[in-house]
């Protein structure tokens, strides 16, 4: 973002063919019937909350650091690619709802000395050239642009350095996302703050969003069903597609096409589909290869609705059946996942070790039944945690050292890698944690090694569509 200027970007050449974004702000009727006039074309695909749920948002994040003012920034697209679709950084969108580029934020806090907090969001104007190419946008000036937002006093981004430098007569501290994260440390913003404000110390917003993003809204465990709900139909039209001879990059594209037929907007993550020894890699993207009788599969795809990931990993056998031992390890995998359900609750963590430890109780069972039941303990190849926190990131962002608490949601995903064998198998499902355990927001997607088998025969699958 220019800073310095009332309009954002550069201007577009003629053979330029840059793709509309279809996530826009949820418009009230006035902006709709402006954009028909205008005879623009708005997609309203993509669901938000409410905009008194992000005002909430704000409020509760200026009550955690009430020694100096927030200043963020959106997502800026790079200028010389401008055919990507756009998407907003994940700790901007949760405070402000907005999926427009080129925006920042100041929450200026109330003092003790009678100075009231100010929220201001900064929106550039309207731009008909690039509207031409974009579509209908809103712009700063538009009337209504407050209840549009949510914001009483909207700004163009030129505006940013005199209001903030306003707010700085009254505080001397600036947080905002200094370093890693979803969009944070953007050194061109931070270089820009510290000119802005030579004086005044800058700090990292980061921790406290994410304790707040960590527990979820009514509104977002909704998202997060219907990401969840899309997915799963992708993952019973792999069941009745994986055989020899297919190769992982059709099974992809098959789960990538069912979910996004469905509403979401993209992948969550690269799908990986790994057969054979590619179970055995974590982070398989490749997807290349043809896969082979006897093989393992571990499918560990999910898309995105409205923002809102999911992440649901199944393991199936290529041929159809499970050999015998392949059953084993997976009945053994199962079992562990179990258990760490079982203990998942308020109270309970997703550490690796600690009388509350999910990891914990998943990695004993692999190792006492692994010795009793396949000769060894399995807990060395049980290389990764037990699970992480799911929302507008796949790995959206939580203190690890935290316990669970209501409204989290996460995933459970023992897994057991034997490379010399090329064997792998991984079990993952959706956990929602709840007052007084567990809700397994997955559960219509069959786990049990005999169901797998069925609906990969052909057979009628369990639950409803």
């Amino acid at each position: 973002m220019d800073l310095r200027s009332e309009k954002p970007g550069t201007s577009h050449p003629q053979h330029s063919t840059r793709a509309p974004s279809r996530r826009r702000f949820g418009l009230p009727a006035l902006w709709l019937a402006l954009a028909t006039l205008a005879g623009g074309v708005l997609l309203s695909a993509f669901e938000r909350e409410p905009l008194e749920v992000f005002k909430r948002r704000r409020a509760e994040l200026m009550e955690s650091v009430r020694d100096g003012i927030v200043v963020l920034f959106g997502q800026t697209p790079p200028e010389d690619i401008d055919y990507l679709p756009f998407r907003q950084t994940n700790d901007f969108y949760y405070l402000t709802g907005s999926e427009e580029p080129n925006v920042a934020l100041l929450l200026v806090p109330s003092s003790s000395e009678g100075g009231t907090g100010r929220e201001i969001f900064f929106l550039p104007l309207r731009d008909p050239a690039e509207e031409r190419w974009t579509g209908p946008k809103i712009g700063a000036g538009d009337p209504g642009i407050s209840e549009v937002t949510g914001f009483a006093e909207v700004m163009p981004p030129g505006h940013l350095p005199a209001q903030m430098g306003e707010a700085l007569k009254r505080w001397n501290k600036i947080y905002t996302l200094t370093s890693g994260g979803e969009g944070g440390g953007n050194s061109s913003f931070l270089s820009r703050l510290r000119q802005l404000a030579p004086f005044a110390s800058i700090e990292n917003v980061a921790p406290e969003i994410a304790k707040l993003r960590s527990v979820k809204s009514a509104g977002e465990i909704d998202l997060i069903r219907k990401s969840t709900e899309a997915t799963i139909e992708a993952h019973f039209a792999a069941m009745q597609a994986v055989r020899p001879g297919v190769y992982e990059y059709e099974i992809a594209a098959l789960m990538k096409y069912e979910y996004e037929r469905r509403g979401c907007e993209r992948s969550a993550y690269p799908p990986i589909v790994g057969s054979g020894f590619n179970s055995t890699v974590l982070h398989y993207d490749k997807n290349r290869r043809r896969m082979e009788a006897g093989d393992m599969l571990v499918l560990d795809v999910g898309g995105e609705y409205s923002g809102y990931a999911t992440d649901i990993t199944r393991t199936l056998p290529v041929s159809g059946r499970f050999t015998k031992r392949q059953r084993e390890i997976y009945e053994i995998v199962l079992g562990a996942q179990r258990a760490a359900i079982a203990a998942a609750r308020p109270g309970a963590s997703l550490r690796r070790s600690g009388p509350n430890s999910l990891h914990r109780i998943a990695l004993e069972y692999l190792n006492e039944e692994g010795k009793k039941r396949v000769g060894e303990p399995l807990g060395k190849y049980f290389i990764h945690g037990i699970g992480h926190h799911v929302g507008l990131a796949v790995h959206d962002p939580s203190e690890r050292s935290a316990t669970l608490q209501p409204g989290m949601v996460i995933t459970i995903e023992p897994g057991v890698y034997i490379p010399d064998e090329g064997l792998g198998v991984r079990i993952e499902d959706m956990i929602l944690i709840t007052e007084d355990g567990n809700e397994v927001m997955t559960r219509r997607l069959p786990r049990d090694p005999d169901e797998i088998e069925k609906i990969m025969a052909g057979g009628k699958r369990r639950g409803n569509r």
